[in-house]
């Protein structure tokens, strides 16, 4: 299977959660080995509640795979994985979990979680990993997933096969038809996959934590630029991405037709003020 590259949801995207009356600092969990330590988030007071929310950003581990599900197909009704349903799409996210390619985050607030972030260091590396390990149950996760679900089934046919089939099964189309090769561009393109925040915590500087976790850890990999897509209009977050300093770089269109601006993050170290370039 590709990976499926939704648009990253509206960071202030509201969903119907009952608003808690306060946090506390959580505990410290333990996160899976190798996969990094937990990042502290000092937020700004809560307007009207005079208390201090005490946050973190940990890495992402089996137990959440409900939430991140369940919050993913609340984002995200529209994209064709989560489509395949709750079984399916939970298969394919415990593959961030596994593969070294990737990274996969929880914010928390008060111990419980209350976003997510999945992406990939090495989109190729990732493909490669996830087609070797889990490409046989993901295939059966989709296959049981599309029996049911004739009409999906019938939109996959008309508007994934093809491009699956280009990406997985090896060329054996003319040389001659083959598209002139395009130059590659210097160093790896990380890729942002999801990210998307509970209503109820918007605008305490979670989302962009969990941002800046994803492209540190990119910039260690050695990536040199992390990429993402949003949708366009109203229901897109460009605008809170540019004030992150991402740079809007281009369109495109979902096989659906929906429009998706692409934003990429530039990761090579900046000269110093002052420095004669």
């Amino acid at each position: 299977m590709d990976v499926d590259r939704g648009a990253s949801a509206p960071l202030s995207h509201a969903l119907p959660t009952p608003d808690p009356s306060g946090f506390s600092a959580p505990s410290a969990p333990s996160g899976p080995v190798g996969r990094g330590p937990v990042d502290r988030v000092p937020l700004p007071r809560a307007p009207g509640r005079g208390l201090f929310f005490g946050c973190a950003v940990r890495p992402m581990e089996p137990e959440d795979l409900h939430f991140v599900v369940t919050e993913h197909r609340a984002h995200f009704p529209d994209g064709f994985f989560a489509r395949l349903g709750p079984r399916y799409l939970a298969a394919y996210t415990r593959t961030y979990l596994t593969s070294p390619h990737a990274r996969a985050y929880i914010a928390e607030a008060d111990g419980l979680p209350v976003g997510f972030l999945v992406g990939v260091t090495d989109p190729a590396a990732h493909r490669q990993h996830l087609v070797r390990t889990h490409g046989r149950r993901l295939a059966l996760h989709a296959c049981a997933s599309l029996t049911v679900r004739p009409r999906l089934a019938l939109h996959f046919l008309r508007t994934r096969l093809g491009r699956y089939a280009r990406k997985l099964l090896p060329a054996r189309r003319d040389p001659a038809q083959q598209p002139a090769p395009v130059a590659p561009r210097p160093g790896v393109t990380a890729v942002l996959a999801h990210v998307a925040i509970l209503g109820r915590v918007r605008s305490l500087g979670l989302g962009s934590a969990l941002i800046r976790r994803f492209t540190d850890e990119a910039a260690t990999a050695g990536c040199a630029r992390v990429s993402l897509v949003t949708a366009a209009g109203p229901d897109g977050a460009g605008r809170y991405y540019e004030r992150l300093g991402w740079q809007h770089v281009g369109e495109t269109r979902t096989p659906e037709g929906r429009a998706l601006l692409t934003y990429e993050y530039d990761l090579s170290p900046q000269p110093p003020r002052g420095t004669a370039q």
